[in-house]
């Protein structure tokens, strides 16, 4: 019989343990624009974002989110060919 203390978390209780969540000043830091902008977009839910409450919080994989959905394919142009 396992002991009370050697339960396995539940995956609820995981999560919580393991997410780091940024404020918005530490999220606009690391994606280098303006809190104002990204509390606005994050109001319109442009973005991904989590709300504790009225406190607007990002966790790592929100602001990779943010990251990818601004990331842009070069373009590439060929060259044409002699006719």
């Amino acid at each position: 019989m396992p002991l009370r203390n050697d339960r396995v978390p539940r995956r609820s209780e995981r999560r919580a343990e393991n997410v780091r969540l940024y404020t918005p000043a530490e999220a606009a830091a690391m994606l280098q624009v303006r809190e104002s902008w990204l509390r606005k977009k994050a109001s319109a839910r442009a973005v991904p974002c989590t709300f504790i409450g009225k406190h607007l919080r990002f966790s790592e994989q929100d602001i990779d989110a943010i990251i990818a959905a601004g990331a842009k394919r070069p373009i590439v142009q060929r060259r044409r060919g002699r006719a």
